[in-house]
């Protein structure tokens, strides 16, 4: 894999790996449930990929959207391509939610609803609830 992976925790991240994309757990969560979807070629321009990444794009979103739903019930999904300092294509997969996200006792507000995420703000979830998510996001995803 390349860098821009291994700057969201890839391997130990890593949720699900298709022919063309990588979908992984965002270290730094903006929202709970918050992924990365990385193509996993060097690419730095989204116009450079190749037709059947675009293709699999379709499966991959289905993937994450249904998947996000089951497990967190999110309310608006966004898509946010930034590539400011990770040169690979890559976006950032951001859940919304209108009321708090609850995780055992804890409960996790959406900083920026029903505006635009902050992405200066993250949830601080501790390590075991990070694994719990990457767990749960695992035992949902399509096969």
């Amino acid at each position: 894999m390349h860098p821009t992976l291994e700057t969201f925790g890839y391997p130990e991240t890593a949720i699900r790996t298709y022919d063309h994309w990588t979908v992984v757990l965002r270290p730094v969560q903006v929202t709970v449930g918050s992924l990365v979807m990385a193509h996993n070629g060097l690419h730095g321009r989204f116009s450079e990929l190749p037709a059947e990444a675009f293709s699999e794009m379709h499966a991959v979103i289905g993937d994450i959207e249904s998947t996000l739903r089951e497990v967190f019930a999110y309310d608006k999904i966004n898509y946010l391509m930034l590539m400011m300092s990770d040169p690979q294509v890559h976006y950032h997969v951001i859940p919304r939610y209108a009321e708090p996200v609850a995780l055992g006792d804890a409960r996790f507000p959406d900083a920026g609803w029903p505006k635009q995420p902050v992405l200066g703000e993250r949830v601080e979830l501790s390590d075991e609830q990070f694994r719990d998510v990457l767990a749960r996001l695992k035992a949902a995803w399509p096969a």
